[in-house]
This record gives structure tokens, C-alpha cells and sequence, in this order.
């Protein structure tokens, strides 16, 4: 395992917080008709996300299924069921109704899982961080 991998799951880990955190204050606000709750909800997840989304990627790392679109929607699945419970619980602390945290969390569930699997593809097509990939594409050329 080389060192650009690590490069490459932090590059990963801050492309999707951005992502995910924008499409949180946007619901957040939606769903409690206040834009400083969905702020308060986006930004206190930039934390705790950052962190699971890095464990989730270094796990996945060390899976070993082929890369294909089937792994990239298993990975979805599984990184969606993590980020929906952290949503959740987050939401119900900060507005204080736990209703409110399921809605939040059961409606990125969908918006959430189409964002992610998108950026997975486009990830997959970006060779930063992949000195195997890197090196047999040197190798192609010449």
C-alpha cells in the first residue's frame, strides 16, 4: 500500500464532506424551515463525517473485491447506512425533536446515495494517489 493512497482517501474525504455537507444544510433547512438549523446540522457533520467517511475508505481499501460498478454500489449502501445514523442523531440533538432527525435523515437517503455514487465514478477515473495505476499506464504508453 503506498503512500498516495492516504493522499488519495483525504482528497476523497474533503471532495465528498463538501458534497455531502452542502446537500445537508439544503435539506436541513428545507425540512425544519430554518436556514441556521441547517447550518448548525451541515457543519457540526463536517467533523464526525470526516472521520467516518476516512475509516469507511481505508476499510474499503483493504477489501478485496474487483473495482467495478457493483463494489461502488455495495460501498454506496454501506457508507450511506453509516452517514444516515450519524445524520440522524445529529439532527435530533441539535433541533431537539427526534422526529426531525429521522426526516432529515431518511430524506438524504436518496439524494445522499445518488451524490455518492456519482463521485465514486468520477473518483474512479481520477488516478491521484494510484502509483499501481499510475505506473502500469507509464508502461502502456511506452
Amino acid at each position: 500500500m503506498g503512500n498516495g493512497s492516504y493522499k488519495r482517501h483525504i482528497a476523497k474525504t474533503i471532495t465528498w464532506r463538501l458534497v455531502g455537507t452542502l446537500d445537508t444544510i439544503f435539506l436541513s433547512w428545507l425540512i425544519t424551515g430554518n436556514p441556521l438549523t441547517g447550518l448548525k446540522i451541515g457543519f457540526s457533520e463536517m467533523a464526525t463525517k470526516m472521520i467516518l467517511y476516512y475509516a469507511h475508505e481505508r476499510a474499503w481499501f483493504r477489501i478485496k473485491l474487483p473495482d467495478s460498478q457493483k463494489r461502488h454500489l455495495i460501498k454506496t449502501i454501506t457508507w450511506r447506512v453509516v452517514g444516515t445514523i450519524d445524520t440522524i442523531l445529529l439532527s435530533w440533538f441539535i433541533s431537539g425533536n427526534p422526529l426531525t432527525g429521522l426526516k432529515i435523515g431518511f430524506a438524504e437517503v436518496l439524494t445522499k446515495m445518488i451524490l455518492y455514487y456519482f463521485h465514486e465514478r468520477l473518483w474512479y477515473r481520477i488516478n491521484f494517489g494510484l502509483d499501481k495505476r499510475n505506473r502500469a499506464k507509464k508502461w502502456k504508453r511506452t
